[in-house]
């Protein structure tokens, strides 16, 4: 049984004071857990809340000369939303720059491009739901461009089938985009392809 583990915490920081590895180690060991639950609380990402405790427990060894801490627990706990809220800052001050270097009509051509493939995921979505003829002239007519009477020909069924089927899966499509925004976006494609 490890010695350290039946120390208290503030036997634990007196010897990290003075660089105790083992009291480091069962620091960690005590309080990680609770850290990445608190990390997660604020950001919603595991990945974000496991490099933010790790952050934590960095700086933690590189001031342990300097530490003096009445309660451990929730010294980490301030120091991971403390490093959350620093994290989130200069996340924050790294898009507004870049955003501010961007000449408008880049900016805004980035975000039509993100809500062009936004509306693209949705509306695979919605089609893979179809029956299977009705999902073929769709993509036939709006991902390959062809016309009725090639997607007719390509089939062997006739072209009021075709326009029978590709009704149907637009009426599908605009009943369950959700998004007014994507809805307009959905139909003005479709007014240029006719």
């Amino acid at each position: 049984m490890n010695v350290h583990s039946t120390y208290s915490d503030h036997k634990l920081t007196a010897l990290l004071n003075s660089g105790d590895e083992a009291a480091f180690t069962e620091i960690y060991n005590r309080y990680w857990k609770m850290l990445l639950g608190v990390a997660y609380n604020h950001t919603r990402d595991k990945s974000d809340s496991e490099e933010i405790v790790q952050e934590v427990f960095f700086s933690l060894w590189n001031k342990r000369e300097a530490l003096n801490v009445h309660a451990l627990d929730r010294y980490l706990a301030t120091a991971v939303k403390f490093t959350v809220f620093n994290n989130y800052y200069r996340k924050r001050k790294r898009i507004d720059h870049m955003v501010s270097k961007m000449p408008y009509q880049e900016s805004y051509e980035i975000e039509e491009e993100i809500a062009a493939r936004f509306l693209q995921e949705q509306i695979d979505s919605i089609v893979t739901t179809l029956p299977e003829k009705c999902r073929l002239v769709f993509k036939y007519s709006r991902e390959a461009g062809l016309k009725n009477h090639e997607i007719a020909r390509e089939m062997g069924i006739s072209e009021k089938t075709v326009e029978a089927h590709l009704s149907k899966a637009i009426k599908v499509v605009k009943g369950n985009l959700t998004d007014t925004g994507a809805l307009l976006l959905f139909l003005s494609t479709l007014l240029n392809k006719n």
